[in-house]
């Protein structure tokens, strides 16, 4: 399997969303395949990064190739990783996995055993991986995470994203066409 480098991130914002669907992603050696992303402009009005850098979100500003962890609603971890090529405040959100590896150490964490519902959701993802705080802005080249790339092409699918409330209308929502561990169905149209 090939590396995945931090040079893959110094792109577009809604390239990398794109181009992550199949990556396998590690913490410490449980994860799986990425199946749903969502991405996140400075100039967005619903990214974290649109009204600049904060103590919260500094790390989007960074380097790409590094993580941006962040709670959300004061109970879910979210994992993004950053990608831009200028000057920062861009990143995706890693909404699902299809597990593969360390399923007992998801199923431990998770407290459920079917692996449907392991990483179907960012909150879910971020608890079967045992992502925390503790791992902003760190890179993504070096553990605790592993990222590999995709083996083929796959069928992606586009449509807007979720749970926001600006912004709303844009395809910013890339996944795996038809997979069973996607946080929520895309619509036929898409």
């Amino acid at each position: 399997m090939t590396r995945i480098g931090l040079e893959f991130f110094a792109r577009d914002v809604l390239v990398v969303a794109r181009d992550l669907i199949g990556v396998t992603v590690l913490v410490d050696g449980v994860g799986g395949l990425v199946v749903e992303t969502e991405a996140y402009h400075r100039e967005d009005p619903a990214s974290h990064a649109f009204r600049g850098p904060t103590a919260r979100n500094i790390s989007m500003f960074g380097p790409p190739g590094h993580t941006y962890v962040y709670l959300s609603y004061g109970m879910h971890w979210c994992l993004n990783f950053v990608a831009h090529r200028g000057d920062g405040g861009s990143g995706i959100l890693i909404r699902a996995l299809e597990p593969t590896h360390g399923l007992g150490e998801m199923a431990r964490r998770r407290g459920i055993a079917g692996p449907r519902s392991l990483c179907s959701g960012p909150g879910r993802l971020t608890q079967a991986l045992g992502v925390t705080r503790a791992q902003n802005a760190l890179p993504l080249d070096a553990p605790p995470f592993e990222l590999h790339a995709r083996e083929a092409d796959l069928p992606i699918a586009v449509g807007p994203r979720i749970g926001i409330s600006q912004a709303q209308d844009r395809p910013w929502r890339f996944g795996l066409a038809g997979s069973p561990y996607l946080s929520k169905p895309f619509s036929p149209r898409t």
